[in-house]
């Protein structure tokens, strides 16, 4: 893991290494002098001098990390997930079931699947289903990222939907020319090959990935294959505008281990239970887009893309001796168009910048359940249809009457559609009327020293409804509001000395009435939580102390509390959400002794959570982990590297754990337990053609 060796001012073009320095996709590179930036980096940046463009989180003033395309593309994990749990504040909830493995949270929101907070991106096209997962990250593997984008808070203006904490971007390598593959092979019986290119001649750049990967799996019955395609062209037919067509198409299949009762987590982490055998999923995720980017003029940018999206998801899952397997079927297609429109200029010598976007996003969803024994179905429990529409527009003004001050306020405003059908009980139900969802923001920024940035920021975000929860279904007679998150933030950025680049962010975001998926619903419906507000505070350090030497780390604290409790749960007032821990932690240090060698050490754990909202001491608090990787790495040629990787070095058991409601009153364990993978080692070679 190599960290930045050039000041983090510089950074928002997240690139590959020097080699293969194309630009990636969909993101400005950094600004003209006066500039104010408020990221952290981990990996390598490169500098471009240019001005802001559309759509850009160069115009954002918020907590804003990256992960350069050098780190993520030596890295050996499962799923593409995983990488965010180096990045600040960031939360991973390993699941470790099959297709269903995990993903990432932040901003004291857990990764439970109840609320999914975070509004992903790939190549800035949305990539979350309708109940805010995550299963299109799945189609990208390691070696063909440019970088990791995540922009934390609710002062962003340009995303509405999903966006309740923040959004994360994962870009890819387009452009440039390059010719690349990369074997490994290591512990529980994994095998990876992956395969990348890159040719530009003249205006026209084509970018292809092929991967595939397959592990037996640290438990008993976890095994996976899985394997991706991409292909990326883009054409100039002129300097000013770019247009492009990405297609990616991915298909994995997996066994599911089970959840263990605590007793035989305990004694045999490995196994698993009988009765989840015949458990499984397979998915098919497919994505398409268009792509549009033109300076007009000096002052003048436009963007615009139009995607389709497509899931096809059929899992058996059986979460307990004493439930039925279940068999679950998601269909979903999604479109949608978003542009923006970009112009800044100079009033009396003050810099100006104006910019209006908006999006409009179509989901058309199946999901069907059945109740199961050995895959043969027995029930069926759920058969419904729905569309929902969700369209924004957003205007945001940035201005810098002096050089060391920088306000910019926008205002966002998203309205929602769709209609609902159960075709078991033959009734259909219209969306919920949410209205106008308003959602103003306000960002400031100081700057009395090149090595000192101060910066705080005000948002509103909002939550609806995923699956029926959105929709105005008897015996409700009365729509539901969205839930409006209220958030602020606070922060310094400094370079006290030239080797040492730090940022402390202070947060709070409340809920006014936040919403939860009952997880194992037959009608898939939500349930009030209450009004919530979640704060914590964010520590990040950069420290080169040498030459050779890297070191970073970061440390946060968060809450997340119940304000106003639901009025059938009085009692909760007060209580904490589940799943979320007070502490978060990651680090790493790199070492390049010479010219050939890379030596890296990184690690990342949390504190323990509550299981449900109740707080009961009787069942206890979960989840605390430490867990540390290292890599060597030689190149013995200049286009050939070797590597050993070591993931969970100390052999650390840990797990993640949930509370089964379900089976309360019955002899089963009502906390089910998932525990992660020991010490594995991989080993890989990188070929440069």
């Amino acid at each position: 893991m190599h960290i930045s060796c050039g000041a983090l001012v510089c950074a928002l073009a997240v690139a590959v290494p020097a080699r293969a320095a194309e630009p990636a996709a969909d993101v400005a590179p950094t600004a003209e002098a006066g500039h104010v930036d408020t990221g952290f980096a981990i990996g390598e940046q490169i500098v471009v001098s240019a001005r802001s463009m559309a759509a850009s989180s160069q115009n954002v003033l918020t907590s804003i990390d990256r992960m350069g395309g050098d780190v993520a593309q030596r890295a050996n994990v499962n799923y593409a997930w995983e990488l965010a749990g180096r990045l600040p504040g960031v939360m991973l909830t390993n699941f470790n079931q099959g297709t269903t493995s995990g993903k990432f949270s932040f901003r004291g929101f857990n990764g439970e699947g109840e609320i999914n907070a975070v509004k992903l991106l790939i190549d800035g096209v949305p990539a979350n289903s309708n109940d805010g997962n995550m299963p299109y990250i799945d189609s990208v593997f390691p070696l063909d990222i440019a970088g990791i984008e995540v922009v934390r808070g609710t002062s962003d203006p340009r995303y509405g939907l999903h966006a309740i904490a923040g959004s994360a971007n994962i870009q890819t390598r387009i452009g440039g020319t390059y010719r690349e593959a990369k074997v490994s092979g290591g512990s529980f019986d994994t095998y990876e090959a992956q395969a990348v290119a890159g040719i530009e001649t003249g205006r026209f750049s084509q970018n292809y990935l092929a991967a595939w990967r397959q592990a037996g799996g640290w438990r008993d019955h976890g095994g996976l294959t899985r394997g991706s395609l991409a292909g990326k062209w883009f054409f100039r037919p002129s300097a000013d505008v770019r247009i492009g067509a990405i297609a990616r198409w991915y298909r994995g299949t997996a066994d599911e281990p089970g959840y263990l009762t605590l007793e035989n987590a305990a004694a045999n982490p490995r196994m698993t239970n009988a009765y989840n055998r015949s458990d499984g999923d397979t998915r098919t995720v497919a994505q398409g887009s268009l792509h549009l980017d033109a300076a007009m003029g000096d002052s003048v940018d436009f963007t615009a893309k139009a995607y389709a999206n497509r899931l096809r998801d059929d899992r058996y899952v059986k979460f307990s001796a004493t439930t039925s397997q279940q068999r679950r079927v998601t269909d979903e297609d999604h479109y949608g168009v978003m542009a923006a429109l970009h112009w800044h200029t100079r009033v009396a010598g003050v810099p100006v910048m104006a910019e209006a976007g908006g999006d409009m996003q179509w989901q058309d969803n199946v999901s069907l359940r059945y109740n199961t024994v050995a895959r043969v179905v027995s029930a069926q429990t759920r058969d419904q249809a729905f569309t929902l529409g969700v369209g924004g527009v957003y205007g945001q003004i940035k201005l810098e009457p002096t050089p060391w001050l920088t306000i910019s306020p926008a205002w966002r405003f998203d309205k929602v559609s769709g209609t609902f059908h159960n075709r078991l009980a033959g009734t259909s139900a219209p969306v919920n009327d949410y209205g106008t969802i308003s959602q103003p923001k306000l960002q400031v920024a100081l700057t009395p020293l090149r090595q000192l940035t101060l910066y705080g920021n005000y948002g509103k975000s909002f939550q609806i409804g995923t699956g029926s929860g959105a929709y105005l279904i008897p015996p409700r007679t009365t729509d539901l509001a969205p839930s409006i998150n209220e958030g602020w933030e606070a922060g310094i950025k400094l370079s006290p000395v030239a080797a040492v680049d730090a940022r402390v962010a202070l947060w709070l975001q409340d809920a006014s009435g936040e919403i939860k998926r009952k997880l194992n619903d037959p009608l898939g419906d939500s349930e009030n939580v209450g009004a919530t507000r979640r704060r914590g505070l964010d520590v990040q350090v950069n420290v080169r102390p040498m030459a050779g030497v890297s070191v970073w780390g970061a440390l946060s604290w968060q809450t997340s509390r119940i304000r106003v409790a639901d009025p059938a749960t009085p009692t909760y007032v007060g209580h904490e959400i589940d799943h979320v821990p007070h502490w978060l932690w990651s680090g790493g240090v790199d070492v390049t002794p010479g010219a050939r060698w890379r030596l890296s050490l990184w690690g990342n754990g949390q504190s323990s959570y509550w299981l449900t909202t109740a707080n009961d001491p009787a069942v206890g608090k979960f989840g605390q982990y430490a867990v540390f990787n290292a890599e060597v790495a030689f190149r013995p040629l200049d286009k050939l590297e070797l590597a050993l990787t070591g993931k969970n070095l100390f052999d650390r058991r840990y797990e993640y754990v949930w509370y089964d409601t379900s089976v309360l009153g019955s002899s089963a364990s009502p906390t089910q337990h998932s525990p992660a993978e020991g010490l594995g080692v991989t080993a890989s070679a990188r070929v440069r053609f």
